[in-house]
């Protein structure tokens, strides 16, 4: 049976129904992989549907039986055959991601924004609104003076914590040119140019003796085994932000060993790393890692205060 073009799609497909409905077919079939904000072959087509119509990505209701204008139709047949025929995350087709309901402007430049980090800040853990025996890292964020962001990428995690940290200036540090020049753009795009000062070098190399009261960093974690079976979705992203060495932890180890001198006194450290918890608690048996929990996840992002770091 011949695959029908995006022009046959366009011309026979008239609604955002009919459109979903496509997408999650022929995502289905052509054995597409997902994780760059969405886990499901239907949620991908709602993102896209949505997403390349200029609708709210929250709110398909009340759109669902909108008969769509040929324009529209051609437009989404085009990028639905394109997330097939090309295996681009569908951020990188229509240069949006979301974090927390904020967007940010991305393509292949930069790693598609995914990070636990986004939820974390967001929490109690950084409000301090915890009560009772509710956990809380920071207990008032307005108290924050500076933020670090290691391995930036896009520079969303940065622009989440100048809104999290209201009175913070916040440094976002990346190794790549490219990335910066996509770190650059949002900066902009959320008018906080002021407070967000962006940096290109390895780590902790442009930043001198800068201490911080909260450095935040979701850097390169993949291993090797991991690297060579990647799908080909992740093989389109900057393999300078997903490589992480033989085990996934190169770049982490030199995190925890360069973080304590730029500390504050009360300051901490929060890391997403992916799945090597054993393998750090094995190699630190000394740090008392706290593991946290997210929607998705539990164990792959820790928080480390600079006492712990500096004693370990």
């Amino acid at each position: 049976m011949t695959e029908p073009t995006a022009a046959q799609a366009a011309t026979e497909l008239k609604t955002v129904r009919d459109f979903i409905r496509y997408g999650v077919s022929r995502f289905t079939e052509a054995g597409v992989s997902f994780g760059h904000g969405t886990t499901t072959a239907f949620d991908e087509a709602v993102f896209m549907v949505l997403e390349g119509l200029r609708l709210p990505i929250d709110q398909l209701e009340p759109y669902y039986d909108a008969r769509l204008t040929t324009p529209e139709r051609q437009k989404l047949a085009e990028l639905l055959h394109a997330r097939v025929s090309t295996r681009k995350p569908a951020p990188y087709l229509l240069n949006k991601a979301y974090i927390q309901g904020v967007p940010f402007y991305v393509d292949e430049r930069v790693i598609v924004p995914r990070s636990y980090i986004g939820e974390l800040l967001f929490s109690d853990l950084f409000s301090g609104e915890g009560e009772g025996d509710d956990l809380t890292l920071v207990e008032d964020p307005t108290a924050v003076t500076r933020v670090l962001d290691l391995c930036t990428g896009s520079g969303c995690l940065a622009i989440l914590a100048s809104t999290v940290f209201p009175e913070a200036e916040v440094d976002a540090v990346d190794l790549s040119p490219d990335a910066l020049e996509v770190a650059r753009r949002n900066v902009a795009d959320h008018g906080v140019g002021d407070r967000v000062h962006l940096h290109q070098g390895d780590l902790f190399g442009p930043l001198k003796n800068r201490k911080y009261d909260v450095i935040i960093t979701n850097p390169p974690y993949v291993d090797a085994d991991a690297m060579a079976a990647l799908p080909a979705e992740f093989r389109t992203e900057p393999q300078l932000a997903l490589a992480g060495g033989p085990d996934g932890l190169d770049i982490v180890r030199r995190i925890l060993k360069e973080a304590p001198k730029h500390l504050t006194p009360e300051g901490g450290l929060l890391c997403e790393f992916g799945t090597g918890r054993e393998i750090l608690e094995a190699e630190y048996p000394d740090l008392d890692f706290l593991w946290l929990e997210t929607a998705e996840s539990f164990g792959e992002v820790f928080w480390l205060t600079r006492d712990q770091l500096k004693n370990a």
